[in-house]
Order: C-alpha cells, then sequence, then structure tokens
C-alpha cells in the first residue's frame, strides 16, 4: 500500500504543525502569505467539509480546477484528495476544465463566466487577500467560497478513507491515484535534489506544476515551499536568501 496525501499531511501536522509550510506570493500584486502546516491543514479540512457536506461531492467523482498556481488552488487540490475526489486539470497552462462528468468545477475570477453551467456545482474563488470574499455579484448559479467555507469545521475525517488506489489527478487525460502521486512526489524530489526539510522555491504560473513541486514533493520530504506567481525575476536572489530555500525550481 503507498501512502496517499491526505495521510503524509496528517503526517506533517503531527510532526510539527506550526512550522511554515507554504508561503505564497504574486509579485503582479505584492501579496504574501504565509500558511503554517496546522493552517494549511485547517484549510484543507474546511473545503473538504465544504465540498462533501455542502456540495455532496462523494469518492470517486471529479471536481474540476479552473485555477492558477495559487495557495488556495492548492487546499483545494488537498481536499479533494482528503475526500477521495478526482482533481481534474485541463491541458492549458492556468488549470482548465477537463473531461466531461465533473460534479464540480472551481473557478478563479477571470474564469467565471465561462465555467457558469458547466458541472452541476460551480464555485467562485476570489483569490483575494486572506480569503477574501468576491465584491461584486456573482453569475447565477456560482457560489461563493469564501462566503460558505468558514462555517466547516477544522478537521475533517472521512468516513471511510479514499483507498490508495483511487484516482486523483487527471491532468489533459493522464490519470494518477492517490498513491501514484506521492510515489510520482517521491520520484520528482529525487530529481530536484530535494533531501529531508528541504524548502523549494517553485515560480510558476501552472497549477499542475505546483501541485507536485509546491504541494507533494514538500509533503514527501517534510518540507516545505516558496509559491511565487507572476514572478519578477530580477527578485529571485535576494528572495531565496531571504527565505532561506535550498531547492530552486525552474
Amino acid at each position: 500500500m503507498s501512502e496517499t496525501p491526505a495521510e503524509l499531511l496528517r503526517t506533517a501536522v503531527r510532526h510539527d504543525g506550526a512550522r511554515p509550510f507554504l508561503t505564497f506570493y504574486d509579485d503582479a500584486t505584492g501579496e504574501r502569505v504565509e500558511l503554517s502546516t496546522i493552517t494549511f491543514d485547517n484549510w484543507v479540512a474546511k473545503t473538504a467539509g465544504f465540498l462533501t457536506g455542502g456540495l455532496g461531492a462523494e469518492t470517486g467523482e471529479r471536481v474540476a480546477l479552473r485555477l492558477p498556481a495559487h495557495w488556495q488552488a492548492l487546499a483545494w487540490a488537498a481536499a479533494c484528495w482528503s475526500a477521495g475526489v478526482c482533481v481534474v486539470l485541463g491541458s492549458g497552462g492556468e488549470g482548465g476544465s477537463g473531461g466531461g462528468d465533473v460534479q464540480v468545477t472551481v473557478a478563479g475570477p477571470d474564469d467565471l463566466a465561462a465555467a457558469a453551467g458547466s458541472a452541476p456545482e460551480v464555485v467562485g474563488l476570489a483569490l483575494r487577500p486572506l480569503g477574501g470574499r468576491f465584491t461584486e455579484p456573482l453569475p447565477p448559479g456560482v457560489t461563493d467560497y469564501a462566503v460558505e467555507v468558514p462555517g466547516y469545521p477544522d478537521h475533517f475525517a472521512p468516513i471511510f478513507p479514499p483507498d490508495d488506489t483511487e484516482p486523483a489527478l487527471d491532468r489533459g487525460g493522464a490519470v494518477h491515484t492517490l498513491g501514484g502521486l506521492a510515489d510520482h512526489a517521491r520520484q520528482r524530489a529525487e530529481q530536484l535534489g530535494a533531501g529531508p526539510g528541504g524548502r523549494l522555491l517553485v515560480a510558476t504560473d501552472d497549477l499542475g506544476t505546483a501541485l507536485v513541486d509546491a504541494l507533494l514533493v514538500p509533503l514527501v520530504v517534510g518540507g516545505s515551499a516558496v509559491l511565487v506567481r507572476h514572478e519578477n525575476p530580477a527578485g529571485r536572489a535576494a528572495r531565496v536568501d531571504a527565505e532561506r530555500v535550498t531547492v530552486n525550481v525552474g
């Protein structure tokens, strides 16, 4: 049996829940958000509760993430995997609708119009600092994530924990299982030279890349990540030093 991403996150929380796990920068807006392991886990738990309790998603179903590389997108993916739900990404750089048969579509502010009506349930993420809600009315049938998710518990325990053979990530038609994702992340960590406790700087606007390099690899090595969207390359050297980066990706 292979470990699942949810089991890896549980291990990380037990080991040292207070340490920084994910630091997010958007150089286009100047935003910086730092989440400890336990804070990230709380977002994952609330999102998984919303996904299963509020949206009715069940093990084996599919959720399309039409989102950029953002810390909330990583929390959504981890929530799906905690519930045994398959994340669907398109072939486009910023995450797409993927194939058909999705029960939920999750979209960022730039994709709301196209996402409306694409699945039985559509959720909009404003992607504002501190997880803020939308300030403008949403299209009919679109639920504001930031309005709904705060009321869900900080802990999520599925009645039947998903098996490691459950489909977990459909990326352009290539499907990984929950256990396969953990195995793939270990191979990627070796490729990157990310050892135990490594801190990775991942500069990407591609969600699929971020899911592996900024979420799964840190989980398998017991490390952390600095995820940078819209990177200004001129600031990389200073950021590597300030954030104590040990592995520079991309």
